[in-house]
């Protein structure tokens, strides 16, 4: 049985760890060639030998896509190394949690360069490549999947600028959903609730602690992943908008 994604391209930011890790493998199990974007090398080069060990292909892209020439620099390096673009999976994000009365204007900063300028940098590289894809064969659709939070739904006490980044990441989705539906470029808004990554470990030791105690139950990576490649492997005249995922035992 040929792989839903055979002869597509897929590139995933956010790639060295966690979910877009486990993203990029699902991907490429399902026949994409992936290119992996973050700024961690290391890492990026073993999850590449993992693909290709698996017959898979894999294109280690080390950028910071907060820094708008890198982030456009990647979506052109993996057209002109791959071929195309037909997927965008913007994962790469940080969650810095804490009061808003007297929190560290740095953690702010960093939320809003990597959560939404990061990501728009990202899309609007893309969208141009995405378009021609959708337009060609094999499979006439291309799509990008942002990665927000269940804080893009639900503001609580202490996420507060971390839940304005995904709030924002939500509206930006829908505005470009509604944009290019009619020329087959599907956005989607993952929501995830607590998943087990590294996430939360940039958290300052005092906000860290209060976190630990927050949450019990928690997903794998690679339970968001198997979302992920749900919603891009979708037949062509299905979109998925949004979903959201969280552990069975998390309320809100």
């Amino acid at each position: 049985m040929t792989a839903v994604l055979e002869g597509t391209v897929a590139l995933v930011t956010g790639a060295s760890s966690g979910i877009g890790a486990a993203t990029a493998e699902a991907l490429a199990g399902q026949g994409a060639a992936v290119a992996l974007a973050a700024r961690r090398r290391e890492q990026l080069d073993d999850l590449a030998d993992r693909i290709s060990q698996r017959g898979g292909t894999a294109l280690v892209l080390q950028c910071d896509v907060t820094e708008q020439a890198q982030a456009e620099a990647a979506i052109e390096r993996t057209v002109a190394e791959l071929g195309r673009l037909d997927t965008l999976v913007n994962n790469a994000g940080v969650m810095l949690l804490g009061p808003i009365a007297d929190a560290p204007l740095d953690e702010w900063q960093r939320m809003l360069d990597l959560n939404v300028r990061g990501l728009l940098y990202c899309a609007h590289a893309a969208i141009p490549h995405l378009l021609r894809a959708a337009a060609a064969a094999p499979r006439q659709v291309a799509d990008i999947v942002n990665l927000s939070s269940v804080a893009g739904r639900f503001a609580r006490k202490g996420n507060g600028v971390y839940a304005m980044t995904k709030f924002g990441v939500g509206a930006f989705s829908e505005s470009l959903r509604q944009e290019l539906a009619d020329r087959y470029v599907r956005v989607s808004l993952l929501e995830p609730g607590a998943t087990a990554t590294e996430l939360a470990t940039h958290n300052r030791p005092e906000v860290l602690e209060s976190i630990r105690s927050q949450f019990g139950q928690r997903m794998d990576a690679s339970d968001v992943a198997d979302a992920i490649s749900y919603i891009v492997t979708r037949p062509r005249h299905v979109a998925i908008n949004e979903l959201l995922i969280r552990p069975t035992e998390q309320e809100r």
